[in-house]
């Protein structure tokens, strides 16, 4: 196992994308949290869509663009039952609107997993740990995705089809 510090990858297709959000999910555990940054159409979305898959969540993944919080049933690895939670901050005004939603419970989840889009919304309200992704957009089809551990929180991306590592 190869554990993930901070690397770029290469992603030519939506599908691809998914694939590796499905990789993350799979390696993800109770408590974990990950942090999506990108500008719009950058495939913050899709890569949930992915990580959704590889925590076993059955039902179609959106945007909760205008509830903020999607909730989903999935599993771990090892089949145990878990809760997906997916927000998307994008519609906040300032940090007092986490607290409208009771936020905090989703900075380190007991019961799942957080996929949190438009992190830098919640300004200083970040986890200890988490995986950061940062997606940008380098044509139509291709996205750059420079993933990093902070905290502590590793995954091993090298089961990934067809997966590109880029030099920095």
């Amino acid at each position: 196992m190869n554990p993930l510090g901070t690397i770029d990858l290469e992603s030519k297709s939506a599908e691809m994308t998914r694939s590796i959000g499905a990789a993350i999910g799979r390696q993800l555990r109770r408590g974990d949290v990950v942090l999506l940054n990108g500008d719009l159409g950058a495939g913050k979305t899709t890569l949930t869509q992915g990580i959704a898959v590889g925590l076993g969540v059955d039902e179609p993944v959106q945007s909760p663009t205008f509830t903020l919080v999607a909730e989903h049933e999935g599993h771990d690895a090892n089949g145990n039952a878990l809760r997906f939670y997916h927000l998307d901050l994008y519609r906040l005004r300032d940090e007092a609107d986490l607290e409208s939603f009771g936020y905090d419970q989703y900075l380190e989840p007991a019961d799942g997993v957080s996929v949190i889009e438009w992190p830098e919304r919640a300004g200083t309200w970040l986890p200890d740990r988490y995986l950061l992704v940062d997606l940008l957009i380098e044509g139509p089809d291709r996205r750059r995705l420079r993933v990093a551990s902070i905290g502590g929180l590793n995954v091993d991306l090298s089961d990934v089809g067809g997966l590109r590592l880029i030099e920095r």
